[in-house]
């Protein structure tokens, strides 16, 4: 693979890891109470996240073939199930590991035929 592809996968999983982020600052907002200071900065959290994703993701756009962003996107499961461990104590079945494998796959398969 080359450096400038190398690259630009790194870029996306950046990317993808900050749009995942904003789902861990929406799962923290709804444990306060609505309108609170903490909701209110959770849930900011979410929106300046998004808004910062979507900015990125247009860079993603010209970078690289739509296909491949798009197949990408779906590793988002697997950054939310290593959010889920990570900060919220939450344990991976072998149903989860099976379809994070299934989705690799998927992302393996669709990438290598853009070559």
């Amino acid at each position: 693979m080359e450096k400038a592809k190398l690259k630009d996968l790194l870029f996306l999983q950046a990317v993808l890891i900050l749009y995942s982020f904003a789902s861990v600052c929406s799962k923290l907002a709804s444990g306060y109470e609505f309108l609170s200071s903490g909701f209110i900065l959770w849930y900011g959290l979410v929106i300046v996240c998004l808004a910062v994703y979507a900015l990125l993701w247009q860079q993603v756009l010209k970078r690289m073939p739509l296909s491949t962003a798009f197949a990408n996107k779906a590793v988002t499961i697997i950054w939310g199930m290593l959010w889920g461990v990570l900060i919220f104590r939450e344990s991976i079945t072998p149903a989860m590991i099976i379809g994070s494998v299934v989705i690799i796959a998927g992302i393996w398969l669709v990438v290598t035929s853009d070559e």
